[in-house]
This record gives C-alpha cells, sequence and structure tokens, in this order.
C-alpha cells in the first residue's frame, strides 16, 4: 500500500522542482518508479481547429524511438479525436492497444509503439481542456487500477505545471518576434539607398520644401516621377522629419510581391488560414505600427488588395487572412509610383476612391535632365560613395568638359544611371568615354536611337520605361539576369524586371531573340 499523501506530496515537490520542464519530468519519474512502472512521460496539447497534437514535453527511454513534437493527425481521425476532446475528463488504463478501438489504436500508435501499456490522465482547468498527461512502460499489462488511482492524484500539480510551460512558450514566442523584427528592421536598413538629398537647395528645392510642410502631419503622401529619381530617399527624408522618427519605416515594393501572396505579406494571417500556415504571422501593416510604410509601386497592386488598403486608410484597421478580429493599426502611409495612375482609373486598373485617399498631399520629383544643376553635385557625392563602397583610393576627378557633357544628356534613367556610368567608370579605372552607355563606340543621344529634341516629346510614363528597358537589353544582347544582365544594370531582381517586361509588352527569352 501506498500512503497517497505522502506520494502526492513528494511527486509535486519533483514536478516543481526546476524551470526546465524537461528536468522537473526526469526527476518525477525517478520517483514514480518507486511505486509504479514508468519508463516514460508525455504531456501533451491538442488544438482541435487545426487538428494538430503538439508534445509540449516528453521523456522516453534511450532505446526508443521519440515521435516529432507536432504531430498532424490524419483526416480519417478528425471527428473521432474532437469528439473525445469534447467529452468530460477521464483516467484512462490501457494495458493492450488491440483491446482499444481502432481510432484509439491509430492515434496512440502515432506516439506510443504498440506494445505498451499507458494511464492516460486529461487534465482541464475551469471546465476547459488543457491537455493530457500520459505515464507509460514497456510490454502489455503493466498497470492496475491502483497506478491509475496514484497518477489521478497528480492531476491539480500538472495543471500547474502545463500553465506554466504554455506561458513559458508564449515568452519565448514573443522574443522570437522581438528578434524577428530587430533582425527584420536591420535588414531593411541595410537595404536602404540613403539618406542624402543632393540638389535640396538647388533643383529640389521646391520638393524639399513640401517635404519640410508635409513631413510634421500624418497626411498620406504620394511620389510621383520617373524610375530612378529618387522616390525613396524622399520617402526616407519626411520620415525622418516626422515625429514618427525611431518608430519602424518598413518599405514595400509591391510590384515585387506575387498576386497570391500581398494580402498575407501586407496584413498577415492566422494559423491555418492556407496550406503551410502553421503559425500565426503579422503583417508589414503591424510591423509598421505607429511608424511609416513605403509603399512603392503602388500602381502595381492587384484591385483585391487595393480593397484592403483603402479600408486600412480609412478605418486605421486590418484583417488577417484567416482571422476575424480587427485590429488596430497606427500607421503613416507613404506611396510612390512612376505611372499615370489617373489614366490607370479611367481604365478600371486602380480603384477611383483609393486613389483619392492617397492623393492628399502629392509630390512629384523632377527627372534629373530637368535639374542639370545638380548633376556636378551628384557626380561628387557619386565618386565619394563609390569610393568607400569599392575601396578605391586613387584620386578620381571629372574635367569641366565632362561634366558639360553629362547635363546635356537627357538620363532617361535618371539618377540611377548616373549612379551606374560613375560605378563603371571606377571599376575600369578610365574616364575614357565615359558618357558612353556601352562599348559599342556609340555617343549617349545615339544609343537612345533618338535625338535629344524628340526625347523632349511628350510621352507616358510606361513608354519611357519601355524605351529604355529596351535600351538596357540592347546594351546587354538581351541578357535579362545574371553578371552583367539587364537586371543587375537596373538593380531590380530578375524576378520583377520579367513581370515589368511582360505588362509592358516587352519580348525577351526566345520569343525576344526570334523578333531581334
Amino acid at each position: 500500500m501506498v500512503d497517497e499523501n505522502i506520494f502526492f506530496r513528494q511527486a509535486t515537490l519533483k514536478l516543481f522542482s526546476s524551470l526546465e520542464i524537461e528536468t522537473a519530468l526526469r526527476r518525477l519519474i525517478k520517483y514514480m518508479n518507486q511505486h509504479l512502472p514508468a519508463d516514460g512521460l508525455v504531456l501533451g496539447i491538442y488544438d482541435p481547429e487545426t487538428n494538430i497534437s503538439k508534445l509540449s514535453a516528453a521523456i522516453f527511454p534511450d532505446d526508443m524511438k521519440q515521435p516529432p513534437s507536432i504531430i498532424s493527425l490524419p483526416s480519417h481521425l478528425w471527428s473521432w479525436f474532437k469528439k473525445k476532446w469534447e467529452e468530460a475528463p477521464t483516467t484512462m488504463l490501457i494495458n493492450d492497444l488491440n483491446d482499444q478501438p481502432p481510432e484509439m489504436e491509430k492515434a496512440i500508435s502515432l506516439v506510443l509503439p504498440e506494445d505498451t501499456s499507458h494511464i492516460h490522465v486529461d487534465l482541464e482547468l475551469e471546465n476547459q481542456r488543457l491537455g493530457v498527461f500520459v505515464i507509460f512502460a514497456k510490454g502489455k499489462h503493466r498497470y492496475t487500477e491502483q497506478h491509475a488511482e496514484l497518477a489521478t492524484l497528480l492531476h491539480d500539480p500538472l495543471v500547474s505545471a502545463i500553465g506554466n510551460v504554455l506561458k513559458h512558450q508564449e515568452i519565448q514566442r514573443l522574443r522570437d518576434l522581438l528578434e524577428d523584427d530587430n533582425n527584420y528592421l536591420s535588414q531593411r536598413l541595410l537595404e536602404l539607398t540613403g539618406d542624402t538629398i543632393v540638389g535640396a537647395d538647388f533643383g529640389l528645392s521646391h520638393v524639399m520644401e513640401l517635404v519640410r510642410q508635409v513631413s510634421p502631419m500624418s497626411s498620406p503622401v504620394i511620389l510621383m516621377g520617373e524610375t530612378g529619381v529618387g522616390k525613396e530617399v524622399i520617402a526616407n527624408a519626411i520620415h525622418n522629419a516626422s515625429r514618427r522618427k525611431g518608430r519602424p519605416l518598413i518599405k514595400v515594393n509591391c510590384g515585387a510581391i506575387p498576386d497570391s501572396l500581398i494580402d498575407s505579406e501586407l496584413f498577415g494571417h492566422e494559423k491555418g488560414a492556407f496550406t503551410g500556415a502553421v503559425s500565426t504571422k503579422r503583417g508589414l501593416f503591424e510591423r509598421a505600427h505607429t511608424g511609416t510604410i513605403f509603399l512603392d509601386e503602388i500602381g502595381e497592386l492587384p484591385l483585391a488588395a487595393q480593397v484592403r488598403l483603402l479600408r486600412v486608410l480609412q478605418e486605421k484597421k486590418i484583417e488577417r487572412v484567416g482571422g476575424t478580429e480587427e485590429i488596430s493599426v497606427d500607421v503613416r502611409v507613404v506611396s510612390a509610383t512612376h505611372r499615370n495612375l489617373e489614366l490607370m482609373v479611367e481604365n478600371g486598373d486602380f480603384r477611383e476612391d483609393l486613389w483619392f485617399r492617397l492623393n492628399v498631399f502629392p509630390i512629384i520629383i523632377p527627372p534629373l535632365r530637368q535639374r542639370p544643376e545638380d548633376i556636378p553635385e551628384l557626380i561628387n557625392y557619386f565618386i565619394e560613395k563609390k569610393a568607400m563602397e569599392l575601396k578605391v583610393n586613387r584620386p578620381f576627378k571629372f574635367s569641366l568638359q565632362q561634366i558639360k557633357e553629362f547635363q546635356k544628356h537627357d538620363w532617361p534613367g535618371n539618377v540611377r544611371e548616373l549612379e551606374n556610368r560613375i560605378e563603371r567608370a571606377m571599376i575600369t579605372g578610365s574616364l575614357e568615354n565615359i558618357s558612353r552607355p556601352g562599348n559599342n563606340g556609340r555617343s549617349m543621344d545615339n544609343t537612345m536611337g533618338k535625338s535629344r529634341e524628340a526625347a523632349h516629346d511628350k510621352k507616358s510614363f510606361d513608354q519611357a520605361v519601355t524605351e529604355y528597358i529596351q535600351f538596357v537589353l540592347d546594351q546587354t544582347e538581351g541578357r535579362v539576369e545574371g553578371r552583367n544582365g539587364a537586371a543587375q544594370w537596373l538593380e531590380m531582381h530578375p524576378s520583377t524586371l520579367r513581370a515589368k517586361m511582360k505588362k509592358l509588352g516587352i519580348k525577351f527569352g526566345r520569343t525576344g531573340k526570334q523578333n531581334s
């Protein structure tokens, strides 16, 4: 006979003898072996919403294979297992799996071998099922009713133990979440193009005046201008001059996210929302809470995502994919585009109500050809920047004549194209033919296939972008990715460039080569 009071007291002391649950369970099993067979212990939790069982803690003998910590139940057991979960908690004695219903046999065999005996103690707190505690021993018919009564005595201490495990896991989850945020923001900071605004006192003086006016507010801002004019740098300036400085600045390229993932990326998803969603994920809007989100290439956003973005702007609330709970967010939206959104609205490609919400404070950034006075300062800035990046120590200087040639050029790629020209000159170590984009001997104007006067003709953003991408493809002989490919030239991801080319009707791959 076992004194139940002594057993309860000693077993409880072992269970709470360590903050590490595995250590505590090893001490418990060592003590329990004095009074009943115990080769191993399992502390499990079941989530009926996702039909996933999780082993929060487990002790297995060395010669027995331990199952994975997360077990997804087969679909044919779902209804049976949920029904069992909703029944009143019990202590169940199983000495032979073959004597159990087929569903029970299959469910237990996911965790334990067939030739084992078990005692299952259902754990419940305030009429809410928490999990199950299992004691098992090798061989059949190892347990008696007295053994089951002793295991039942541990129900309350085990409930407290599993509560501590869940709290520890939540703390760990929040810690991982914080670490994930820090890593994410650090990575984003490394990707910043810089915060130095060259030309703030000259060609961009009007733009900077608008930045100074709108930065202290929380109003939406939309930045418009050709590709490569520095919209991201202006977005940095707006955030850093606002009251949200020091808070998150999350940058999103709407054209680089597949349509099927855009909602999940922007607004997050709940666990089980779709195949592969094994955990809850916060979206970029939640990450940007109390800060700023920069939506670059807003014109590429699918219509379905535009609806949800409109709700964020109107109600300051989001809803995760697969969720029903509304989450309040305090986010300032700065968007940018090189496309004519008004024309897109007329064509039905962009929502008119969203356009009105975004177009509260528009800032048009002039192309480089309209501010040639900034080019000398930009040249010096990029020489210093690239000298540090490339670790170039030798002097590098442009002549006055070369600078004048640069000021006469139309710069269809704007500041980004100028930066690339400077970098190419510093890599080759030669200033000869620096005004020529390739080694084919053509001048700047001729490489574009048009005269400087024709380049000033009125054209749409899409037309200008199409011409420039085609020009770059000519220089790379149709090569899209890889070293010296068009994607590297344009500083774009190859898949993003292909999507852009497909949208603009630019042929590439085998078709492009055949046509050329």
